[in-house]
């Protein structure tokens, strides 16, 4: 795929089963091909490679930053708010945590290993080191910290937040009228069946898609590729500020069109988009 990426061309960067090893071995492979090193030919680089600080927590933070945002609008308080999450790596992960140093009630979690419940709320911390040495959330319940839970049973959990950031198409018809969440942050990329969004509107359960809720990571992978073409690399302060700064905009922008036109955030996601590429190309013009 050499012929077809580039710092100016598309420009990769890590998803499921890959990781800062990877894209150093791209980043590497490019260079050594092309004869120079190119460090923004990809993105979530290793620091030492010219990869940004803050970029592994980039997507759960920018899930969090929006959710919070979000909560205000509906007059729902995050302080003690119940949140069930689906997958618990870099995305749930990260959002669990910063919800739970918010207040909130992480009660269930699911993931490929397992689903674990507890309705005081898990302990966070804990949970995420279990993670980082056993590859899961499995087992976790053996420690007394939380109960075990029927995998199918995730979607009956009686919570504020529902935060599915694992694989696509997780919430279908088939579960969509279970789901007991006032709201749902799509993590992950395209976790809701068409079919199943029809059916949350009609419940109206408030969905932030995934086109703006886990924008935080392509954000900072654009951070990083700024920093790699300067040689200027900010910290992890300022990363995280201009994050929060772009994400409450997009927020802002996309929730007025959602209001204004009466639509869901998912297609108001689509008008301001569409809206701007139109303008780009009148003010292009065609050529040839």
């Amino acid at each position: 795929i050499g012929i077809i990426i580039g710092p100016n061309k598309d420009i990769p960067a890590p998803d499921v089963n890959t990781n800062e090893q990877i894209m150093a071995w791209m980043m590497d492979t490019y260079s050594m091909n092309t004869g120079s090193t190119a460090t923004g030919v990809v993105t979530g680089k290793p620091v030492d490679l010219g990869g940004s600080l803050g970029r592994r927590e980039a997507t759960g933070r920018g899930v969090y930053t929006v959710g919070c945002e979000a909560a205000q609008h509906i007059g729902l308080e995050i302080k003690g708010a119940r949140i069930a999450v689906q997958g618990f790596g870099n995305v749930g992960g990260v959002a669990g945590k910063l919800f739970a140093e918010a207040g909130s009630r992480i009660v269930a979690v699911q993931d490929h290993s397992g689903t674990i419940y507890k309705e005081a709320g898990l302990d966070v911390p804990a949970l995420l080191q279990h993670v980082a040495e056993h590859g899961g959330v499995g087992g976790f319940d053996s420690m007394g910290k939380a109960e075990a839970m029927a995998n199918d049973a995730f979607w009956d959990v009686d919570c504020d937040i529902l935060i599915p950031a694992a694989l696509e198409q997780q919430i279908t018809a088939a579960n969509a009228g279970r789901i007991k969440a006032r709201m749902i942050i799509e993590g992950a990329n395209g976790p809701t069946t068409p079919t199943a969004d029809d059916i949350l509107q009609s419940r109206n359960i408030l969905v932030l898609p995934d086109v703006i809720a886990n924008a935080g990571g392509v954000t900072v992978s654009y951070f990083e590729w700024v920093q790699d073409f300067s040689s200027f690399f900010w910290d992890e302060d300022e990363i995280n500020a201009r994050l929060v700064k772009i994400m409450k905009h997009a927020f802002a922008g996309v929730w007025a069109v959602s209001q204004e036109q009466k639509v869901s955030l998912r297609t108001a996601t689509f008008i301001v988009a569409c809206k701007r590429i139109l303008h780009t190309r009148e003010l292009r013009g065609l050529y040839p």
